[in-house]
């Protein structure tokens, strides 16, 4: 068995497959660097050099044979953390060679591809839930910031959302478990990593005067139209779970 070593990164993913090719590598797996622990001290090692021109051969290849979506697809894979995601995409591509004239991700018969629908179905509604339920609040210095803990690292496929969306604010989403957001500047869209986690007490002390006053008037609002008769915990669980009522100032 070959272990081989990538950075952890899209394009460093798409290199070892590239590789995987190029070496005529058969026996193998993909391991992120970060989440590599060698137990055979004789196991083979390849470490993965990440060439986007590489990835980028691989993708080009792909998307004829699978088409845009289909490259979605593998992309919500990655972004799903999946402890099998670098072998199940490694599956794809391999399947892809051998099935040119296929789209072989819409073989579900195959055990790797059923796997992939799922994993990419499960990101795609957490990514639109987020879209759904995440909340800005306005800072003193005129940012509206939203804190998000998603299942998922939907962050990516949310970008685009909020840039059409809030053209006309600069705004900031920042992933509590990944440590990492988007700042938007009225200009660009970009991502940026803090190099410690970011202090809510902190952040919670720079709301703007505007800000406090509208989380109480929305917090009456939801208590005073809250028909206790009608209430139905059931029904409301299921179309607002639990674990998105932290980002809900109505549940605070």
């Amino acid at each position: 068995m070959i272990t081989m070593l990538y950075d952890g990164s899209f394009d460093g993913l798409f290199t070892a497959v590239f590789e995987v090719f190029e070496y005529r590598y058969q026996d193998v797996e993909i391991i992120s660097r970060e989440s590599f622990r060698q137990e055979n001290m004789f196991a083979e090692i390849h470490d993965v050099i990440t060439q986007q021109e590489k990835a980028e051969r691989v993708l080009n290849k792909l998307e004829k044979q699978i088409g845009k979506q289909g490259i979605r697809e593998l992309l919500k894979i990655y972004l799903s953390e999946d402890p099998e995601l670098e072998n199940l995409i490694l599956s794809a591509v391999k399947q892809s060679v051998q099935h040119p004239e296929k789209n072989v991700l819409q073989n579900y018969a195959d055990p790797d591809m059923l796997k992939i629908s799922k994993i990419s179905k499960s990101v795609g509604r957490e990514s639109h839930r987020m879209t759904a339920f995440v909340r800005f609040e306005k800072m003193s210095d005129d940012i509206f910031f939203a804190r998000i803990d998603p299942d998922f690292n939907v962050l990516p496929l949310i970008r685009k959302h909020f840039t059409d969306r809030y053209q006309d604010q600069k705004w900031m989403i920042y992933d509590l478990r990944r440590n990492y957001g988007l700042l938007y500047d009225l200009d660009h869209c970009e991502f940026f990593y803090p190099e410690e986690r970011l202090d809510l007490n902190q952040y919670q002390q720079k709301f703007h005067d505007e800000e406090k006053s509208y989380q109480v008037l929305w917090q009456r609002y939801f208590t005073k139209t809250n028909i206790v008769e009608r209430k139905n915990m059931k029904l409301h669980i299921q179309h607002v779970p639990k674990r998105y009522w932290k980002y809900l100032t109505e549940k605070h």
